[in-house]
């Protein structure tokens, strides 16, 4: 079986090609995606602070082998970087911040994904690539299938306050999140039994 956790040490490193210039400061388009969970969700209507990593398929252990996906710079990591996420979502948690993966890969494979990786927050299936076209995010083509290019962005109520990309090591991506957050001061932790303080 596939070990997906462990990255291997030769991975081409992806570069900033301009790609995600332009969304800084624009307004998260409207679109409804069904997540894991069954729900649909519309990623500009949630308010506060919201972390979204975009990322091309989280592979299957059992599945055969994807020839030629470690050559893709960026390709390989959705599921290092999709548990890091999960080893780190009580910290996010705390700094009051929603978090979303979304994917083009079928919706029946991320919720494979979903329980296999044990991922407590929702993953979101953009198949048609509805949100991506959207947004004009970076895509590349594997298989006669289309898949998003890594990338993370954070929104404040639906604008777009901070881009990642590319995202390498995808694993690391958590760290460079968090670490934007405590440097901007974006938010102040919640005292128990009251408001945020100013």
């Amino acid at each position: 079986m596939k070990d997906l956790h462990k990255l291997p040490d030769d991975l081409p490193v992806p570069v900033d090609d301009g790609a995600c210039d332009h969304l800084l400061d624009s307004i998260v388009p409207s679109v409804a995606l069904k997540g894991v969970s069954d729900t649909i969700i519309d990623l500009s209507s949630i308010e506060g602070m919201v972390v979204i990593f975009f990322y091309p398929m989280n592979g299957r252990p059992d599945s055969p082998p994807m020839i030629g996906w470690n050559d893709i710079p960026g390709a390989r990591g959705c599921t290092p970087q999709s548990c890091s996420f999960r080893d780190n979502y009580s910290q996010l948690e705390k700094l009051g911040v929603k978090l979303f993966g979304v994917s083009s890969q079928p919706l029946k494979d991320q919720k494979e994904a979903s329980a296999r990786l044990n991922l407590p927050f929702e993953l979101l299936n953009d198949s048609q690539l509805e949100l991506t076209r959207a947004m004009n995010l970076p895509t590349f083509e594997y298989e006669l299938s289309t898949y998003i290019k890594r990338i993370t962005i954070i929104s404040e109520d639906g604008v777009i306050k901070k881009t990642f990309y590319p995202v390498f090591p995808p694993d690391k991506n958590v760290s460079d999140v968090i670490e934007w957050f405590e440097h901007n001061n974006a938010l102040q932790p919640t005292p128990k039994g009251g408001a945020a303080e100013l």
